[in-house]
């Protein structure tokens, strides 16, 4: 196991496990970092005028890890980070508990502030965990935003056609 793996926490929890904000903080904590930034993403109680009941979350656990393990690394080798810890939960999240939490400690905040929003973006837009959110009208799969942005990135950088990524065997339809 290198240094890097050694410093980075990676949990997706499986359902009715709530995040321990505290552990994951303390687990990025060390004496030669001066700054930990930290995003946790709670479920809200409204979105586009309708009432939220809960957000529900589904994964592919293994290829979710290694993908997170990938924007980890990634981060790592842009800014000069210590330690980093990532959790998700799976199932259902009610109104005001957290879904995910990210806590990255450097040395000097820019740099933890800087990796800490690319990680959570990056998570957004690749990691295949998927949102429905649950109304008191009705419930809908959900798109993140940045997901949609990458997926027109690639589109029309001609990745999308065939010759893309799988070779010609998969055709992606906008």
């Amino acid at each position: 196991m290198s240094n890097e793996e050694e410093k980075t926490l990676i949990e997706i929890l499986e359902e009715n496990n709530l995040i321990d904000l505290a552990k994951y903080i303390t687990y990025v904590q060390s004496p030669q970092a001066g700054a930990i930034a930290t995003f946790s993403g709670t479920t809200r109680d409204t979105f586009d005028g309708k009432t939220v009941l809960e957000l529900r979350y589904e994964a592919y656990v293994p290829m979710a890890v290694r993908c997170i393990k990938s924007i980890c690394l990634s981060a790592r080798s842009t800014w000069k980070l210590d330690s980093i810890a990532v959790a998700h939960r799976l199932g259902p999240v009610p109104v005001g508990e957290t879904s995910v939490f990210i806590a990255v400690s450097s040395v000097h905040r820019a740099d933890a502030l800087d990796a800490c929003k690319y990680v959570i973006d990056e998570l957004k837009a690749s990691v295949p965990i998927w949102k429905k959110e649950v109304y008191s009208n009705g419930e809908v799969w959900k798109e993140n935003s940045e997901f949609m942005e990458r997926k027109m990135e690639f589109m029309k950088s001609g990745q999308g056609k065939s010759g893309g990524c799988c070779g010609g065997k998969v055709r992606v339809m906008v």
